[in-house]
């Protein structure tokens, strides 16, 4: 556990955009709307020379019931309790308020340290507010503006000494941890005989993004996965809004799970924030390896999962689907077969995406999903050697020839795989414009049977020339 800082302030006092400034990308959903954040976000946050682990919280409110508000004052509560500092937020423009004041005696009470920041403060319009904290007995305000980035050497000398203490005392923790996460770059030998370096991104996490619409119980299954309440869950629609990304481990296995915001139709979206979380978790399935995309097993593949499942295939990542709430289906086998009968109508143009049925409520099927994660992800690194492809191109070719072109007939000369994740294949033709599509789709799917890798986005691309490797072997 590496050194960690907790934001914490009552609404809109610019928690989320300190947030932003402190990891230098924009992770967390920032808007004038008190109460956007709600589920703690974490991210890798850097100050001069100091690096630390900032966790983002939703603004206290004084709520003990039932309520959400009460559920994302629990999580804040969890937040401080995994941290090494906290860093207690103030509006000074607004000046200290009641709620402040409240939140200040109780963090006195928490066996925490604090640091007080007085934001905002850029000008002369926060000076009251911040003469004002003083009162709060939480030492003295470090005055800043998380918008303009003014004052973060404040923030920098209120953190300097708790982290120096705490890296003295966790020398050999850093260490093991800078070992966990280097990249190791190792040569190997080619099929051609040529040394080359290759990057093994074994010892890295595996990103595993959790999507679909709302209320499919996305966070649900991720809180039954990590054995504890980590997100908020409830029956309000769109509780989640920003994509909070979370470790895991299975055998071994390091995971980073990712949360998603509920993805509904683009035309049924009229909230500001709604569109930033959407946009939020379209970056998500951006950057993660495989995307498990939830459904509803009493309303499956719906034409908003469709849209989902499209996008992912596009952005080229590995789909598994996950058809939860499971045990409320009546009869099973009927739909299965009706989800089958959806994918290979809608989705062809990916065969054998992986199906999991499970119950997130219960956990019953959840040991089932990180075995065909794992398969699946070595499909999409699968790479086929340039002489088996050559090999099986003429097989192909043979038992179904390419059509003529203008009298001719198409040549495909040679083939070979450019790429993994996804696996992408290059053919070098006499003639590439005029093979058509339906062609291509033979290759493809001859690809999937013949070397066993379907379910993942797979793409053969055309090039114009000879075998670019015919002159090598003439010379050799």
């Amino acid at each position: 556990m590496p050194f960690t800082v907790a934001i914490v302030g009552r609404p809109n006092v610019g928690k989320s955009t300190l947030f932003n400034r402190l990891v230098g990308k924009k992770l967390a959903i920032v808007d004038d709307t008190p109460g956007v954040t709600r589920d703690r976000r974490e991210g890798q946050g850097r100050i001069a020379d100091l690096e630390f682990k900032v966790i983002d919280t939703a603004g206290l409110e004084e709520a003990f019931d039932d309520s959400l508000e009460a559920r994302m004052r629990e999580q804040t509560e969890l937040a401080l309790e995994e941290a090494d500092v906290a860093l207690f937020m103030i509006d000074a423009r607004a000046g200290v308020t009641p709620l402040d004041s409240h939140f200040a005696d109780w963090l006195r009470e928490q066996d925490l340290p604090v640091v007080l920041l007085a934001n905002k403060c850029e000008g002369k319009a926060g000076e009251n507010g911040l003469y004002e904290s003083y009162g709060l007995g939480l030492g003295d305000p470090h005055p800043f503006s998380a918008e303009h980035g003014e004052g973060m050497v404040n923030i920098y000398e209120g953190l300097q000494p708790l982290y120096d203490k705490w890296m003295e005392d966790n020398a050999q923790l850093v260490e093991e941890e800078k070992l966990l996460s280097q990249v190791i770059t190792r040569t190997i030998i080619d099929e051609d005989g040529n040394e080359v370096e290759e990057q093994d991104f074994s010892n890295l996490p595996l990103q595993v993004a959790i999507v679909g619409r709302p209320n499919v119980g996305k966070s649900t299954l991720i809180n039954r996965l990590l054995g504890k309440e980590r997100l908020l869950t409830g029956p309000e629609a769109g509780i989640t809004r920003d994509s909070i990304a979370l470790d895991y481990e299975v055998d071994g296995r390091r995971i980073k799970l990712i949360d998603t915001a509920g993805m509904r139709r683009r035309t049924k979206v009229n909230e500001k924030v709604e569109t930033l979380s959407a946009a939020d978790s379209r970056r998500a399935v951006k950057f993660a390896q495989i995307v498990c995309l939830v459904l509803d097993s009493n309303v499956m593949l719906e034409k908003q999962d469709l849209v989902i499942a499209k996008e992912t295939i596009d952005e080229g990542r590995a789909l598994v689907i996950i058809a939860n709430k499971w045990d409320d289906v009546q009869d099973r086998q009927d739909a299965l077969q009706k989800l089958a009968d959806r994918m290979e109508k809608s989705m062809s143009q990916v065969r054998g995406i992986p199906v999991v049925t499970l119950s997130a409520k219960t956990g019953r099927g959840t040991d089932k999903l990180f075995p065909v994660i794992f398969d699946i992800y070595e499909k999409w690194n699968a790479r086929i050697p340039t002489g088996q492809l050559n090999r099986w191109l003429e097989q192909m070719t043979e038992m179904h020839p390419p059509p003529l072109a203008q009298g001719r007939r198409l040549r495909l000369r040679y083939m070979t795989q450019a790429k993994t994740r996804p696996p992408t294949f290059v053919i070098f033709a006499n003639k590439p414009g005029e093979l058509p599509d339906s062609y291509l789709r033979y290759l493809a799917n001859g690809i999937r049977e013949d070397f066993g890798i379907d379910g993942v986005p797979l793409r053969v691309m055309l090039r114009k020339g000879d075998n670019p490797y015919e002159n090598k072997k003439k010379k050799r």
